[in-house]
């Protein structure tokens, strides 16, 4: 008789074990603190669902004396839809995995050479806004572009930040945010393009704008490690962290 392998766990199974304990084995190394109540946690590549309920997770078991935490990560190629996304912005998706998330926002694109920060942070302890909030995220990413030499703008009523005049392809987007708030707590966040595969934002509208322009670093002449620019953003939204009143948001003239 034939031994049986009922019972035994198929491959797509044992390989999204394998994602979800990679992802437990790095949230267990020691966090960096970058300022009283605010911890830096660097995940390197990790796949995106495990990252969500994570996220999820850290937020429901949270409590007043938890610290705040940020969250550095690349993810593998995947499309995630915001609560606000409309299924007519998918226009070519090919193999690429799509998740309906519970973030605000469109649709955008999340893949290798992308910086991906996860902020999850008590706002109501810290008594900031939802808008100051969103406003503090933006300038963190002005801030790190402008470390490394690059102009970067808001657009009024498009969350984000816009490659800045002169620019020959001013308006591009190089960095998309979304959040997501719940008993006064954020998580999801913002990501900021580094040298990635820019032709996966053809088969979308990103973030509901059809033909919306995309640039990362790498295509500016900035060339530089994910992991650099996820510490510099880390550094600056410190720093916010820590002033009383947000600044005043810049727009494009």
């Amino acid at each position: 008789m034939e031994p049986s392998d009922r019972g035994a766990p198929d491959a797509p199974s044992r390989a999204a074990a394998d994602t979800r304990q990679a992802l437990r084995d790095a949230l267990a190394r020691p966090a960096q603190e970058l300022a009283p109540g605010l911890l830096l946690r660097r995940l390197g590549r990790q796949a995106y669902v495990p990252a969500w309920d994570a996220m999820r997770a850290f937020t429901a078991a949270r409590d007043a004396s938890t610290a705040d935490e940020i969250w550095l990560l690349e993810h593998p190629p995947v499309y995630t839809l915001g609560q606000a996304a409309r299924a007519e912005h998918l226009l070519d998706t090919a193999d690429i995995e799509v998740v309906q998330t519970d973030r605000g926002g469109q649709v955008t694109y999340h893949g290798p050479g992308q910086m991906v920060a996860y902020v999850l942070i008590d706002i109501r302890r810290r008594r900031w806004m939802v808008r100051e909030t969103v406003t503090r995220l933006e300038e963190a990413v002005i801030r790190t572009l402008a470390r490394l030499g690059v102009v970067g703008v808001r657009r009024p009523g498009a969350p984000g930040i816009y490659l800045g005049a002169p620019h020959p392809r001013a308006g591009a987007k190089i960095s998309a945010l979304g959040l997501k708030v719940r008993n006064g707590c954020t998580y999801h966040g913002v990501a900021i393009n580094v040298d990635m595969d820019l032709t996966a934002f053809t088969g979308i509208n990103p973030c509901g704008y059809p033909g919306l322009d995309t640039i990362d670093l790498a295509r500016l002449g900035v060339h530089t490690l994910v992991d650099t620019v996820g510490m510099c953003f880390a550094t600056e939204l410190a720093m916010l962290a820590e002033v009383t009143a947000a600044p005043a948001p810049a727009t494009t003239p």
